[in-house]
């Protein structure tokens, strides 16, 4: 009998040490699929919970959006973590985002923002009917373009402290906290054109080459400053007590320093234009 490198004393122990220790391995890989498919039931939900259409609904549904980005992160978290970063995850993310950050806000968007409206102003609404899915439909379309191009190029070139392009989680976030902080239903189409107007702006901002700055920079497992600690206490108290308010401004200050950070790039290229 040949010895295993890993049996020095030549028994059996070795290979079945070596068929354990693969199926340990193939068992790890389905901890970020938990995650990811914890995202796609997030997204899920938020669909049907937005069909049944009552208000405490729209609120579940954009909750269910925020829980969907808490498992998105940890998937590529736990991924790069423990090595096990592959093609398959990849896709199987981008296509769990498409349900979660594209169709479920769009649905909620939809819902929320036009469909009251409609039932309220049935003949003059037909109108604001059409333009009401058409945007819903680019907000979606923009969602999977965005995805599609982060698969392909990744992050900024040349710095990967950035985005190119609102990340998908933010626009669909940026939809959840305000259903979560209003609450009821738009009932005025002026107000209910507004709305699409933010979620137009959304689906460009995704689609934009503006960058973003990403989260996953942070280092979550090194030494941090104590003041660190505790604004991450409060932080997460405000969320917790001050949810509506807390997320909202979280949600707007992200989708708006993009475009202050784009102004600021505009400025010093023509400024070094000027004195070149």
């Amino acid at each position: 009998m040949e010895f295993d490198e890993l049996d020095p004393i030549g028994t059996e122990e070795g290979p079945r040490h070596r068929f354990r220790s693969r199926r340990l391995q193939r068992g790890v890989y389905l901890l970020p699929s938990a995650c990811t498919v914890a995202n796609i039931l997030c997204g899920y939900y938020a669909i049907l919970a937005t069909l049944d259409g009552r208000v405490s609904d729209y609120d579940n549904a954009a909750c269910a959006i925020g829980f969907a980005y808490i498992f998105d992160s940890l998937d590529g978290k736990l991924a790069r973590t423990m090595g096990t970063e592959s093609s398959f995850g990849k896709e199987f993310d981008s296509l769990a985002d498409i349900v979660s950050f594209g169709l479920a806000p769009a649905f909620l968007a939809y819902a929320w923002g036009v469909r009251a409206v409609a039932a309220a102003n049935a003949p003059e609404a037909f109108h604001l009917i059409q333009l009401g899915w058409l945007i819903g439909f680019f907000f979606v379309v923009c969602c999977a373009w965005r995805l599609a191009r982060f698969n392909i190029h990744g992050m900024a070139p040349g710095d990967n402290r950035f985005f190119v392009g609102m990340p998908t989680p933010a626009a669909a976030g940026m939809v959840a906290s305000v259903v979560h902080f209003v609450q009821n239903p738009i009932q005025d189409p002026r107000w209910s054109l507004l709305w699409l107007v933010l979620l137009l702006a959304l689906g460009v901002l995704m689609s934009s080459s503006f960058r973003y700055y990403t989260p996953k920079n942070v280092q979550w497992t090194k030494r941090q400053p104590s003041v660190a600690v505790v604004m991450l206490a409060l932080l997460i108290g405000a969320i917790v007590y001050f949810s509506r308010i807390t997320l909202l401004t979280i949600t707007t200050v992200y989708a708006l320093h993009g475009i202050v950070l784009q102004l600021v790039r505009v400025v010093r290229h023509r400024l070094a234009t000027r004195h070149a």
